[in-house]
């Protein structure tokens, strides 16, 4: 049977399926019956299951894999997308409309360039942060050019931007938009803020940066970077070790690109002694506020923590 839809048509699912196969719910349906593969794109509901779906600056249209729960695999509908040309199969995308109806779309296939890239996104129902597969569908032949964009198109090369660091932008609200932000994280904005303000006051200059690794759809965000130190500094608002290890692997990634001078961890109040000694291994100073200073502990000042004293004006409270 051959392919007698044209993009713009609009299509009850139930009868798509009858006449071409594939599976009638699910966003993936490899047809047993046709050469095709049937995709859907609903961004309004897939946003609720962790599918990000939408035209990329390539010229792609960037379609999440399946699987809503756990990192996704190269497994079944995903597979089958995959493999269509070994499999002698068309990738023919539909979006929803209203009416439980599907708009066809128009005939892809996979970008010969990048295939697919992997991501992160929630699971669904707000769930916690897993992988995901991004494939590259590139049309063949005429396609409606409607629907959402995704916020970045992956670069083949990495891109450094510099940012104000009054801008709130972090890679956890780009991962899960709709999540509110925790107690600890309300605590690091405020300590953050803080010591910018103090070492302002003393003429530095600072800003933060907007990594952009290449192949990867979401940016990177740092703390600050004092220009004037050439110092990376990364704030966390809690002192426990999944905290103190999570600002010690930001710090190492983001150092790659940035290659600062110095490097440190912005906490709250003193670490256990463990922390400290596994930040020293690393050559990461320390700083925190101990009433009216600033105390910051390297490896230069491991045997007295007074030598690293900064003196600061004002109390700091997170009431």
């Amino acid at each position: 049977m051959g392919w007698s839809l044209k993009p713009g048509d609009v299509v009850v699912r139930r009868d798509l399926h009858g006449q071409y196969g594939g599976r009638q719910y699910g966003g993936i349906g490899p047809s047993r019956t046709t050469p095709n593969v049937l995709l859907f794109t609903n961004p309004e509901k897939g946003h609720r299951h962790g599918y990000y779906d939408g035209w990329g600056d390539d010229g792609c249209f960037h379609y999440c894999g399946e699987g809503q729960v756990g990192d996704q695999r190269m497994v079944q509908g995903n597979l089958a997308i995959l493999n269509h040309r070994v499999n002698g199969r068309a990738l023919r995308l539909f979006r929803a409309v209203p009416g439980n109806r599907v708009q066809y779309v128009g005939e892809f296939e996979l970008d010969e360039t990048q295939q697919y890239y992997l991501t992160d996104a929630p699971e669904t129902g707000n769930g916690p942060v897993r992988s995901v597969i991004m494939f590259r569908l590139r049309p063949r032949g005429e396609v409606r050019h409607e629907g959402a964009h995704i916020p970045k198109t992956p670069g083949a090369e990495p891109s450094i931007t510099a940012i104000e660091p009054e801008e709130q932008r972090t890679e956890r609200t780009l991962v899960d938009p709709a999540r509110e932000p925790y107690e600890a994280e309300r605590r690091e904005s405020f300590l953050l803020r803080t010591y910018i303000d103090y070492i302002v006051s003393l003429g530095h200059k600072v800003t933060r940066h907007q990594i952009s690794p290449a192949g990867e759809a979401k940016p990177l965000y740092t703390d600050l970077y004092d220009q004037t130190t050439d110092e990376l500094i990364e704030a966390k608002g809690t002192v426990t070790r999944e905290g103190v290890r999570m600002a010690i692997g930001q710090i190492l990634d983001y150092s790659r690109y940035l290659k600062p001078k110095r490097v440190a961890v912005l906490l709250p109040i003193e670490p256990r002694r463990d922390l400290v000694a596994l930040c020293q291994t690393l050559a990461i100073d320390i700083i925190w506020p101990d009433q009216e200073v600033w105390v910051r502990l390297s490896e230069r000042e491991a045997d007295d923590p007074k030598k690293g004293q900064q003196p600061w004006a004002g109390p700091l409270s997170f009431q």
